[in-house]
């Protein structure tokens, strides 16, 4: 018999009804936000939330993650260790963490995941982790597939890669471009977003390269077609980005990976899902109708052209078709999707600028907008609101259904119902009843009966009746044993799940971390993280950016190259720039140079005072 790897499929969710969706729409895990110290600090949840949350997902095994992923302060960490009892006590399944200051707090039983923010890039880095007690690493979105390969062979801690949503132009946790700029640390949650603004390129000598462009700003990441190479690679949890998103959006894209890994599993017996039931859905989930700037695999098989919106940083959503006709206050549209009335319609205008306006009414393939826009025959249009679907959306659109096997017999005395769910869970109920010999056949009533689970989280998938004669059972004594059986059954469950627990030992002094120095990059902004990395061989550790504010200090390191994207590159495009370097990008005050350091294919970018 082939041993299955458990597969997680990991949702983010901003709130408690999020979370309950992602679960209702497929997800094996969920991430939401701590109180506090969360690496999104807009999406903050109550303990009360989170438990609520917990006990909705444990019901089909789903386990709850808790992000407290900032950096922390001295004075901050009594009251994240307190926190973190709480999250324990309320059924928290694991956090995902930051900072090393953590693991020297008086902890719960609770795993540890290193977050993507303490910049897991190597094997050495991610053996380390494992070897101090990290039970899941989150490795860094910017690793290829043959990266990801030698990682998993020089480890054994479960990998977490994520295949969907916002990317990072810096890696995580190596930006600090908010934090010098604006005062707002990406490392506390607080990102201000400098990456999405417009930016004019210039030479050394003030010549304009390019004017007004998003050229720090990426696609989005759409790893669908790419997820059985994952698996293959050794990566176990399968993360969407987006604690900051609404609820359509997580339905839509929990749904649509639930079903690419249904398909996998379907055809590849050695990977299995990570939580119990089956979900259903109202609707065809379709990424590209929501928020995307356009889809990139991201590096995942190298180099590659094109990961960049450098026109927008807004969404485009789903190409529609192209102007084909205008004629006064309508034009016809070439295409295969169908346009409805409320639309939201997108298209770039002869200045490369996105614009956007509603349909008031659509005829086949004649648009009538609310306002006729400045538009030209041969544009693209992309719809980023379709209305039809985010109506499906905005009801009930799913249903998480854990199946049941149900078995009635009768006894000397009354009868017997078994219920035994997919994961064995079983209970057994015994009602007494004077047995009378029904006119008519009893058995289809009695599947009617024990088949009517209604909003619980069962369905009946199998029935037997088990019957030494026709008896009469009232429907009425039927619907009652299925609903103690319902709530017994309930209880068993709660009692079953277990969680995983970790009781974090003083790691030994000869787990040595793989370097001898950390600079600001270190992120290290308390005593007790300063202590952990002594601990572990590191011989100099300055503080945080946060706190010493270093100048002339590289803000971003990213595997994104301005050189590349002109197809200027030495060494893949074999290409000389005609502009004299070193390049900078303005936007208003603001001038930052840009290195490009080759050898490591990575482009470097500095904040220049006024």
């Amino acid at each position: 018999m082939i041993k299955q790897k458990k597969i997680e499929l990991l949702s983010p969710a901003k709130d408690l009804i999020t979370g309950r969706e992602a679960i209702l729409h497929g997800a094996d895990a969920v991430y939401i936000g701590a109180p506090r110290f969360s690496a999104r600090s807009a999406a903050g949840n109550s303990i009360d939330d989170i438990r609520a949350l917990c006990d909705f997902a444990h019901l089909y095994d789903v386990r709850i993650y808790v992000a407290l992923n900032t950096i922390l302060f001295d004075e901050e960490m009594e009251e994240t260790e307190h926190l973190i009892w709480d999250l324990y006590r309320v059924g928290v399944d694991a956090l995902i963490v930051q900072d090393m200051g953590i693991s020297r707090l008086n902890l719960p039983p609770i795993p540890l995941h290193a977050s993507t923010q303490t910049d897991n890039r190597t094997p050495e880095k991610v053996k380390f982790l494992e070897e101090v007690g990290f039970r899941q690493v989150v490795l860094a979105r910017e690793l290829s597939l043959d990266q990801i390969r030698q990682i998993r062979a020089n480890t054994s801690v479960a990998l977490e890669a994520f295949v969907h949503g916002a990317l990072c132009v810096s890696y995580s946790g190596q930006c600090y471009l908010s934090a010098a700029v604006g005062g707002r640390s990406a490392n506390r949650g607080e990102c201000a977003q400098y990456c999405r603004l417009p930016y004019t390129m210039v030479d050394a000598d003030g010549k304009v390269i390019v004017s007004g462009k998003h050229l720090l700003s990426l696609k989005d990441m759409n790893r669908s077609g790419n997820l059985e190479d994952l698996l293959d690679a050794g990566i176990t949890s399968l993360k969407i980005e987006g604690r900051l998103k609404d609820v359509a959006y997580v339905k839509n894209i929990t749904a649509w990976y639930r079903k690419r890994l249904d398909d996998i599993m379907q055809r590849r017996p050695e990977y299995g899902r990570a939580s119990t039931g089956r979900s259903t859905f109202t609707f065809q989930p379709v990424p590209e109708k929501s928020f995307n700037r356009g889809f990139t695999s991201y590096l995942l098989y190298g180099r590659e052209q094109n990961i960049t919106s450098f026109d927008t940083p807004k969404s485009l959503g789903e190409p529609v078709g192209r102007v084909k006709e205008i004629r006064g206050n309508s034009f016809t549209v070439a295409g295969t999707q169908s346009i409805h009335n409320g639309d939201g319609l997108a298209f770039f205008n002869t200045q490369r600028e996105l614009e956007g306006f509603r349909v008031n009414r659509a005829e086949i393939n004649r648009i009538y907008p609310s306002e006729m826009p400045r538009i030209q025959p041969k544009t693209n249009l992309y719809r980023n609101l379709d209305y039809t679907f985010d109506k499906l959306l905005g009801k009930a659109s799913a249903e998480r259904k854990i199946a049941l096997s149900i078995e009635l017999l009768d006894n000397p005395t009354g009868f017997t119902l078994v219920m035994t769910d997919e994961t064995d869970a079983r209970i057994m109920l015994t009602k007494s009843l004077d047995k009378e010999l029904a006119n008519r056949d009893q058995q289809e009533n009695i599947r009617t009966q024990l088949s009517k689970f209604g909003n619980t989280p069962f369905e009946a998938t199998e029935v037997k009746i088990h019957l030494s004669a026709n008896w009469f059972i009232p429907s009425s004594l039927l619907a009652k044993m299925r609903q103690t059986g319902v709530e017994m059954l309930l209880k068993n469950r709660k009692i079953r799940y277990r969680r995983e627990l970790v009781h974090w030992q003083e790691p030994k002094e000869e787990i040595k971390y793989p370097e001898k120095e950390l600079t600001y990059l270190g992120n290290v902004s308390n005593d007790k993280a300063l202590l952990f990395y002594k601990k572990h061989g590191v011989e100099k550790v300055d503080v945080a950016f946060e706190q010493a504010r270093p100048s002339r200090v590289p803000l971003m390191f990213t595997k994104h190259c301005l050189r590349y994207s002109m197809g200027w590159c030495p060494v893949f495009q074999k290409q000389q720039s005609p502009f004299k370097e070193p390049f900078f990008l303005l936007y208003k005050e603001t001038r930052l140079q840009l290195d490009f350091h080759c050898k490591r294919c990575e482009m470097q970018v500095y904040l220049l005072a006024p």
